[in-house]
């Protein structure tokens, strides 16, 4: 039996850019990727608190530092900039898997920087 579980989540991120006319889905800062696990074209569910709007996309990196959260293409007209968004990649597990996999969570601050807590 296989089951499904978070592997990775980018936690109230702040969006920092809509382009209806760049190419790509999500724009994430290289450095909130490598924390998260994300991987360049894995699909990720978005969340955004602020509407309650949920949907899904692929990812593409954004500079590294930069703090991007970047929503393109049609996911540009689900979200405005300054949205809180919640992005989670999942993974299917067997179930001695699961059970000892822990997920990584990346807490962040207004800018988009990881932050301890």
């Amino acid at each position: 039996m296989q089951v499904t579980l978070m592997n990775g989540k980018i936690h109230r991120a702040s969006v920092t850019q809509v382009d209806l006319h760049y190419e790509g889905s999500i724009s994430i800062d290289r450095t909130l990727l490598d924390a998260a696990g994300f991987l360049i074209n894995e699909r990720v569910e978005i969340y955004d608190v602020e509407t309650g709007v949920r949907f899904a996309t692929y990812v593409i990196e954004a500079l590294e530092g930069s703090g991007t959260i970047g929503l393109n293409r049609a996911a540009a007209r689900l979200a405005m900039t300054g949205d809180k968004v919640i992005i989670v990649a999942y993974a299917s597990f067997d179930a001695a898997e699961a059970r000892a996999f822990k997920p990584r969570v990346v807490l962040v601050d207004r800018e988009n920087r990881i932050s301890p807590t």
